[in-house]
């Protein structure tokens, strides 16, 4: 006999072993830093440059990429408007749940829409987000390129693609602005890392 199982039948099931108790045994206060920016801005370079970064500094850490969800976690999800709020949805989630396990989460999505931005800020927890722009210009992406992709959305062969005939709605208020040209890997890094010292010191 099948039966469906509805939201109101749900309870939330409560544990013995809470967010902060998991925050206190890594001796750090959990955040996820939210990389977003355009495709080839840098966001993926910087996310892994900055986890190395954390974990030589004894930081327990989990990065989220964009490509490397999309393959697994997301791989059902297409790019609509409507699949990509799925997907920074679907992000928002997980990052909770790695913050509420006391991790340090850095992501790196295009997550082009401000709504969705806000959405995952609200599920993560305003504490506990940290949005970072990777502020690179259209031009400079497209210059870049290691995909090749902007030279196949210019040519019709990518629908919906960011910057191309998608808009991008760049933060208007992020708590981190990266600007990358003329700036190092190294330099970029330490900008957040500064940042991290300042608004969240190790518990």
């Amino acid at each position: 006999m099948n039966m469906n199982i509805e939201s109101s039948d749900l309870v939330l099931q409560l544990v013995d072993v809470d967010a902060a108790t998991r925050a206190r045994m890594k001796c750090q206060r959990p955040v996820a830093i939210w990389l977003t920016g355009l495709s080839a801005s840098g966001k993926s370079t910087i996310a892994n440059a900055l986890e190395v970064a954390l974990v030589e500094r004894g930081r327990h850490t989990y990065l989220l990429d964009g490509d490397n969800v999309r393959m697994g976690l997301c791989r059902d999800l297409g790019f609509t408007d409507v699949d990509r709020e799925e997907n920074i949805r679907r992000i928002a989630e997980l990052g909770r749940l790695f913050v509420d396990a006391g991790l340090i989460v850095v992501t790196a999505f295009i997550s082009p829409f401000r709504g969705d931005r806000a959405l995952a800020r609200s599920i993560i927890g305003e504490d506990a987000f940290i949005e970072v722009f990777v502020d690179t210009p259209l031009d400079e992406c497209e210059r870049r390129d290691p995909k090749g992709l902007y030279s196949k959305a210019r040519a019709g062969l990518i629908k919906n693609f960011t910057g191309i005939d998608s808009v991008y709605e760049a933060p208007l208020n992020p708590d981190i602005r990266l600007e990358t040209l003329g700036r190092s890997l190294p330099e970029v890094v330490k900008q957040i890392l500064d940042y991290l010292d300042k608004h969240f010191a190790r518990s």
